[in-house]
């Protein structure tokens, strides 16, 4: 298979983009942000060294499709910015990029491991929100080569020993 033959079927793309400037702060929308080599997104708090607390929160991801299906399985609406996500994916599995090196447009990042959802986030939205997310909270990356990531950018592993990261 070539690389990237498995987005052939449907495209992966960022659906949407949130940064917060500091801790409990409203997620802040935007259409495109910058992301700094091994810090994480200009303007978000954890792009500041002095509050992330390692490689893995440079950046967050959650499939928008998880999103929905909380919502169909639950029957509570669910806002995109809710799960406090910097980028809200359609049309990937980002489980399968855990240990993954993957593009978000021009951006390369690595899949370092499973965002869980934590107590903070079933404050914000419901309490069976903990519960439903295991597993499938997004995951969480580390910026290696940085760039503008847009609302629409396409999202496709690196080719890495020959293999596919989703195959």
């Amino acid at each position: 298979m070539t690389p990237g033959a498995a987005f052939e079927r449907s495209v992966a793309t960022v659906a949407h983009i949130f940064i917060a400037p500091s801790r409990g702060a409203p997620m802040q929308p935007l259409i495109r942000v910058e992301a700094l080599t091994e810090t994480g997104l200009v303007g978000d708090r954890y792009a500041d060294a002095n509050v992330r607390r390692g490689p893995d929160y440079q950046l967050t991801l959650i499939e928008i499709e998880n999103i929905r299906a909380f919502e169909q399985a639950t029957g509570h609406a669910l806002g995109v910015d809710a799960p406090r996500r910097n980028i809200v994916t359609s049309g990937i599995s980002l489980n399968k990029l855990v240990g993954q090196r993957f593009r978000l447009g021009p951006v390369l990042a690595q899949g370092l491991e499973l965002c869980e959802p934590c107590a903070l986030f079933r404050k914000r939205t419901h309490p069976e929100a903990l519960r439903f997310f295991v597993g499938k909270g997004g995951l969480r990356a580390r910026v290696l080569a940085g760039g503008f990531i847009s609302v629409g950018d396409s999202i496709f592993p690196e080719a890495c020993h020959g293999r596919n990261a989703v195959d």
